[in-house]
């Protein structure tokens, strides 16, 4: 069985961008890239670098966790609005959207179904893992499903914007079992923990 896990950066307090949903590492936002922190992803998940940053890094690693990444209709956008139709062509991308009718690049597979459903399906495929890298809403909505997070803490507090997760009613604790964690030079905290057994 396939394992979905939230691969996602998040500030001290726990927003993973601003209240406007723009790019959190854009000229406007609070990560900053540093190089300590381009150095491990490249070393630990060259999947998760979108394709751009890919070409320019001379990086044709597959990777070794993901080959299948899951984003929503607001974290899409990010990418369209900086002209990049399918950021991750070397995984195939899928596309959770009620109003895109028509994919924006011919290998992103669009979504309007129940994504609890659809993830469903695909954790029963052969394959590797699932990368959900966001937004807040399919994280919400795919709350049960997570069997993985990774939890990017950065240096940074926000005091406002998009939690991790968003668009659930009520309270519904989990609990998970820290197994792994790399404190970075510059301070970003890769914390990896797993759905802990019911």
């Amino acid at each position: 069985m396939r394992k979905l896990t939230y691969f996602v950066a998040t500030t001290l307090d726990g927003f993973i961008a601003g209240p406007d949903g723009g790019d959190p590492t854009g000229p406007e936002g609070f990560f900053t890239v540093t190089p300590d922190y381009l150095e491990h992803l490249v070393a630990h998940y060259p999947e998760t670098l979108p394709g751009p940053a890919r070409d320019a890094l001379g990086i044709t690693a597959a990777g070794t966790r993901f080959d299948t990444v899951l984003e929503g209709r607001r974290s899409y956008q990010v990418g369209l609005d900086a002209g990049v139709a399918d950021a991750y062509p070397h995984l195939r991308h899928l596309v959770f959207s009620r109003t895109l009718t028509e994919a924006p690049a011919p290998a992103v597979e669009l979504v309007s179904t129940d994504p609890v459903a659809r993830v469903r399906e695909l954790k029963a495929e052969a394959g590797g893992g699932i990368w959900l890298v966001g937004g807040a809403e399919l994280a919400g909505a795919l709350y049960q499903e997570i069997d993985e997070l990774i939890v990017k803490v950065n240096p940074v507090t926000a005091g406002a914007g998009i939690p991790l997760f968003a668009g659930k009613s009520g309270v519904s604790p989990r609990a998970f079992t820290l197994t792994d964690h790399t404190v970075l030079p510059g301070g970003t905290a890769f914390l990896t923990y797993a759905r802990s057994a019911a």
